[in-house]
């Protein structure tokens, strides 16, 4: 059941020339929801977010509540449209973490907390996976990994059953706020082909998978493209974001798709991205084979793109100061002035892993501490731990040595957390000057869905890094490969 579509809004009154065109674009993360308005030459005019926690009722647990989500848009989206004529509002455009799951009524309203990507509970329920037939696994181009759609609906089907058997629909974070805003439900390939049901070849949901597992399909929204238009705006939303209804919203984009989307990445060329996590990702024409500890998911356009997906970087980053009771200031100052001495290794695996190691039991941990240590010293060495499980993750993309990698994200604008970063991959960086990609991604697909060219330029480099390979010696790297293994089998 969905709600009537609304008609295309009438065209728009004489507007003055001194307000541009935009869309508005919003970006639903993990910890906070962005909102900006962004012309068709990629002019960002305003921008805001807004925060929402991020709650864990047990060890493992990683949840967050859709009505935050909606509060969070509607705040945001009203920062940015004070002061701004609605009418030169010309869609509303989406692009949101990827792999939850938000169990929807056919009301619209969310049954329960909607479960995160960074979620490990589904650990037991990957054996389903792992019993399926070889090829059936090889087929779907992606590791069993805890927090992806399919096993956390195993999870519900086995711990919720009678919940998963009251939802209409199981969604992705932002399709359920496109669905609040419309009343339709979609999503889109790159969001789909992140959830491990769907069979990248026919590039829809994979229909035997789904039987062999015992998950009903209807539960599973159509796919349209990330272009787009998915719905219009309905009354009551439009009246709390303060816009008109009837304004098109566009399907949009899982936030990495969207981001390589802003980047303009050609195939072949890879891009490091740091925020909560980290992602490593290289830009391909065609399918990819199967790869080990690496995914293969649909860009926002035609093609694909290779993930080595990073589960802990900003967000320890974060932890470890919370912990160490320091602002960021003082952590990035701390971190420097113990850069050189002699620090403890820091394991990053606060939530578990993925990339390389495929382990939701991974867990983190300072080793070799001493007297001598400091706050500083424990900074220093969460910011190393952090760049030496990325490059160990960079290395399953078997890029050539020399090949540098860009360097996005907001989690990377401090120079030395970049060029830290560059020493522990041991190859250069481009940095590029892509500010809120995965907003402006989703601005570029809503521009071009609407028929309007994007005419944004291209991404250029503000720096380039060369890496000091001694900065890390390699008995020091040695130590943090088998550093893993001592806490992995501590119990």
């Amino acid at each position: 059941m969905s709600w009537p579509t609304e008609p295309p809004p009438a065209a728009h009154p004489a507007r003055p020339a001194d307000q541009p065109d935009v869309v508005l674009a919003l970006d639903l993360g993990t910890g906070s929801l962005k909102a900006a308005l962004i012309t068709a030459g990629g002019d960002t005019l305003r921008r805001a977010a807004h925060p929402y926690p991020a709650h864990s009722p047990q060890p493992g647990w990683s949840e967050s509540h859709p009505q935050d989500w909606w509060a969070a848009a509607r705040e945001a989206a009203r920062a940015v449209l004070r002061g701004t004529d609605p009418a030169h509002v010309q869609a509303v455009t989406l692009s949101g973490q990827m792999h939850g799951v938000t169990l929807t009524a056919p009301t619209g309203e969310a049954l329960r907390p909607a479960v995160l990507w960074s979620d490990t509970r589904s650990a037991p329920q990957l054996t389903a996976y792992h019993a399926l037939p070889e090829p059936l696994l090889r087929h779907l181009r992606n590791p069993p990994v805890t927090g992806f759609a399919g096993p956390t609906l195993l999870w519900l089907a086995a711990q919720e059953p009678a919940t998963l058997a009251a939802a209409r629909w199981a969604l992705q974070p932002k399709d359920w706020l496109r669905l609040h805003l419309t009343g339709e439900a979609a999503t889109d390939p790159s969001d789909a082909s992140g959830t491990l049901l769907f069979d990248p070849q026919r590039q829809d949901w994979h229909t035997e998978l789904l039987d062999r597992l015992g998950l009903p399909a209807a539960l599973l929204p159509p796919i349209r493209p990330s272009g787009s238009v998915a719905g219009f705006l309905r009354e009551t939303p439009a009246r709390d974001l303060g816009l008109p209804p009837g304004l098109p919203v566009m399907t949009g984009a899982a936030d990495t798709a969207a981001a390589l989307h802003a980047a303009d990445l050609t195939p072949g060329e890879a891009q490091l991205t740091v925020g909560t996590g980290a992602q490593l990702a290289l830009s391909r024409a065609d399918l990819p084979e199967p790869h080990g500890a690496l995914h293969a998911f649909r860009d926002a356009t035609q093609g694909w793109y290779l993930l080595a997906a990073v589960q802990n970087a900003g967000n320890v980053l974060e932890w470890v100061r919370r912990t160490l009771r320091l602002s960021w200031p003082d952590m990035y100052l701390g971190a420097q002035q113990a850069d050189g001495d002699p620090a403890p290794l820091f394991l990053p695996y606060l939530t578990g892993d993925r990339t390389p190691h495929l382990d939701p039991h991974a867990r983190a941990g300072w080793l070799g501490l001493s007297a001598d240590h400091d706050p500083g010293h424990l900074a220093y060495a969460a910011f190393e731990g952090v760049a030496l499980s990325i490059a160990q993750a960079a290395e399953l993309l078997n890029l050539p040595r020399a090949q540098p990698l860009r360097l996005a994200g907001g989690g990377t604008l401090d120079p030395w957390w970049q060029q830290l970063l560059s020493d522990a991959l041991n190859r250069p960086l481009h940095v590029t000057n892509v500010p809120d990609a995965s907003l402006r991604g989703a601005a570029r697909l809503a521009w071009t869905g609407l028929g309007v060219p994007w005419t944004a330029p291209a991404p250029t480099v503000t720096a380039t890094l060369t890496p000091n390979a001694q900065r890390i010696p390699s008995a020091r790297r040695a130590g943090f490969r088998s550093a893993y293994h001592v806490l992995k089998y501590s119990g």
